[in-house]
C-alpha cells in the first residue's frame, strides 16, 4: 500500500476490530465531533440570521431617514415628515440639523 490515508485507515480498523474498550472510545470521540460540528453549523446558521435580520432593520430605518431628507428638502413640516415615514419628531429634527 502506497497510500497513506488508506493505510492509517487499515491500521485503525485492525486495531479497532482487536479490542472493544478501543473501539467504544473512537465512536465516542466520533460522536462527540458530529455533535460539535453540528452544534457549530446551527450557531453559524443562527448567528446569520441575526445578523440578517439586523441589517434589514437597519436599512429600513436608513431608508425613513433618507425620505424625511428628501421631505425636508421639499419644505414639508415636521409633524407631517413623522407621520409619514414613522419617525418621531425629534428623529425628524435630528435630520434637519
Amino acid at each position: 500500500m502506497n497510500e497513506p490515508g488508506l493505510e492509517k485507515a487499515m491500521d485503525t480498523l485492525q486495531f479497532l476490530s482487536q479490542d472493544s474498550e478501543a473501539r467504544r472510545l473512537y465512536e465516542a470521540r466520533q460522536k462527540y465531533l458530529h455533535d460539535e460540528a453540528s452544534m457549530l453549523d446551527r450557531a453559524e446558521s443562527v448567528g446569520m440570521a441575526k445578523g440578517l435580520e439586523k441589517g434589514l432593520t437597519k436599512g429600513k430605518e436608513d431608508e425613513k431617514k433618507n425620505i424625511a431628507k428628501n421631505m425636508l428638502s421639499m419644505g414639508l413640516d415636521i409633524a407631517t415628515i413623522a407621520k409619514a415615514t414613522g419617525l418621531t419628531e425629534q428623529e425628524v429634527k435630528s435630520i434637519q440639523v
